[in-house]
């Protein structure tokens, strides 16, 4: 639960605002629904994302671009920075069906295609220690997810559960804690997490200042928040989002 001093917080820090152009280079399918892309260039030297939840602008033309005002002008969306180098990153997408713009771009995209890449603007970055940590998602959220398991010690008390179709959609997740797999079958988006999230009473907290990530169709926000006030968290230690709206291509996830 939380106290007047919480061992830790969340705080914003900006970044420089850089525009980038890319190229894909590789394409590795980890479920028949969801891949790993990797994009290179020089552009990439300098390439920053502080928070496990940071979002950066991805632009995807149609077709061959001879300027930057071109690749800015062709249709973004919004995605996690997975990992990165000095010339490289890696970028996750849940793919399902032929939709959109960018769900067909990683899966078909020739290998060579250009790509812009805008960001991240900013990072919402923890500092202190959390006492105990709640990260649940749906396929979206995975790379963020993935992020923020990396940050938690051993020793303390963790719960990891992520929502997908079934159980041939199940990514390894590298974490200290077993990773829980909702499987929604036919229903809707969200619909596991948020039969998870109402089900959580006081006593199912996952320990002391947690800190607690929830992502997924914009739907789970409202249970999402009510679960803060149940476990009697501080909103401000929190992050509650939908990453992504059912029927709206062009929703953005709040930052």
């Amino acid at each position: 639960m939380s106290n007047e001093k919480s061992p830790f917080r969340i705080e914003r820090r900006g970044l420089d605002l850089r525009f980038r152009s890319v190229a894909l280079s590789a394409r590795e399918w980890l479920t028949p629904a969801y891949v790993r892309v990797r994009l290179t260039g020089s552009d990439l030297a300098g390439f920053e994302s502080l928070g496990a939840d940071d979002h950066m602008r991805l632009f995807f033309p149609a077709g061959p671009v001879d300027s930057v005002e071109g690749m800015r002008a062709a249709p973004s969306r919004e995605y996690t920075p997975l990992a990165w180098g000095d010339d490289w990153l890696d970028v996750e997408f849940a793919v399902h069906g032929d939709e959109g713009v960018a769900a067909p771009w990683a899966a078909t995209a020739p290998l060579g295609s250009a790509i812009g890449v805008g960001g991240p603007r900013g990072s919402a970055v923890i500092e202190g220690a959390p006492g105990s940590w709640l990260l649940v998602g749906d396929e979206t959220a995975i790379p963020a997810i993935r992020r923020f398991a990396r940050q938690i010690p051993a020793d303390r008390p963790a719960r990891i559960v992520v929502e997908t179709s079934a159980s041939d959609h199940e990514v390894a997740v590298d974490a200290p804690v077993a990773v829980e797999w909702l499987h929604r079958g036919d229903a809707a988006a969200g619909s596991a997490v948020i039969r998870l999230l109402e089900s959580l009473t006081a006593d199912d907290a996952v320990g002391d200042d947690p800190f607690v990530f929830i992502a997924a169709e914009q739907s789970v926000v409202k249970p999402g928040r009510a679960l803060l006030t149940r476990w009697d968290i501080d909103a401000g230690n929190a992050v509650v989002k939908g990453y992504w709206k059912r029927g709206e291509a062009e929703y953005h996830a709040p930052h």
